[in-house]
């Protein structure tokens, strides 16, 4: 039986945006918040997304997150995004604008607005730094410690560079992302189920939605509509670079078309000039000598 990609956007909700999924979604949070002891989250409310519908998971612009609220309020939003649009920073302030919008109450304090937390599990290089996750705050810009408010928190966890990094078992993150890998070697997996039983638990629902056929059915169309749309992409990019390249040849021409005109004219200019006394081939001649050098110089015109 065929593993299903868990980074799939469609299997990655299956497997972490619904209620009797929980406990694996709790075991990843804590992993990428990187939670200890008390502040660990013990449980927190799964926003089913019910439009998981064919035409949805077939449609190439749409969105497949995972929403969740902690039991104090924490609004947290769950991304994989397989795609580089070149526009990830700008789509993640926008939906974490529109998250943070939402948590108050048309009339209510602006106190009542509730911590957002939005992360990015990215298939693609995206930031030029080396560390493959990245967490932003709103610091001040002069005192590097201080924090104007935890409200916004923003993760980026680029794949292809945990892919470089070395591995550490001990780390809760690293055996979930291991765990997504496809091509994941079965001894690894197997050592990660004895050692994670989150992650036991997970791999078991993953092998029941491997072996369901209509799953496997909407797997296939998921990932379909993503080559369609990594295909629209990279066509626009080719095309944006023909016409550049087009662009820089005729404004090139044009240019060089001016430049030659203008080179032109002044060589014209230069040779239809008169010639003054004292000029040219014995203009120095002249101011020394007034007698025979001035004929020469005449000789030579003639």
């Amino acid at each position: 039986m065929k593993r299903l990609k868990p980074t799939n956007d469609f299997i990655f909700q299956r497997l972490f945006g619904e209620a009797e999924t929980k406990e694996s979604l709790i075991s990843l949070l804590n992993a990428i918040l990187r939670l200890e002891g008390q502040a660990r989250l013990g449980d927190l409310n799964v926003i089913e997304n019910k439009q998981l519908l064919k035409e949805r998971i077939d449609d190439k612009t749409g969105r497949l997150d995972i929403r969740a609220h902690t039991l104090d309020g924490v609004q947290i939003d769950i991304e994989m995004q397989l795609t580089d649009h070149r526009n990830m920073t700008k789509r993640t302030l926008f939906y974490f604008s529109k998250l943070y919008l939402e948590s108050i109450k048309a009339g209510a304090a602006y106190d009542t607005l509730k911590k957002t937390i939005t992360i990015n599990i990215l298939d693609f290089e995206m930031l030029p730094i080396e560390r493959f996750h990245s967490t932003f705050h709103l610091y001040e810009d002069h005192e590097e410690n201080y924090m104007l408010t935890d409200d916004v928190e923003l993760h980026f966890i680029e794949l292809p560079k945990f892919k470089k990094t070395e591995r550490n078992m001990s780390d809760s993150l690293h055996r979930w992302l291991l765990f997504m890998d496809a091509k994941i070697p079965e001894s690894l997996l197997k050592e990660l189920m004895v050692m994670d039983p989150a992650i036991k638990k997970a791999e078991e629902r993953l092998e029941w939605l491997s072996g369901d056929a209509g799953i496997q059915e909407l797997y296939e169309m998921r990932e379909n509509s993503l080559i369609e749309r990594n295909s629209l992409i990279a066509d626009g990019i080719a095309r944006g670079k023909e016409e550049g390249r087009a662009e820089g040849k005729a404004e090139g021409k044009a240019e060089g078309k001016v430049e030659g005109k203008a080179e032109g004219k002044s060589r014209s200019g230069t040779r239809n000039a008169p010639r003054r006394y004292g000029q040219g081939k014995c203009g120095s001649a002249n101011k020394v000598d007034h007698g025979r050098s001035r004929t020469a110089c005449r000789s030579a015109v003639t």
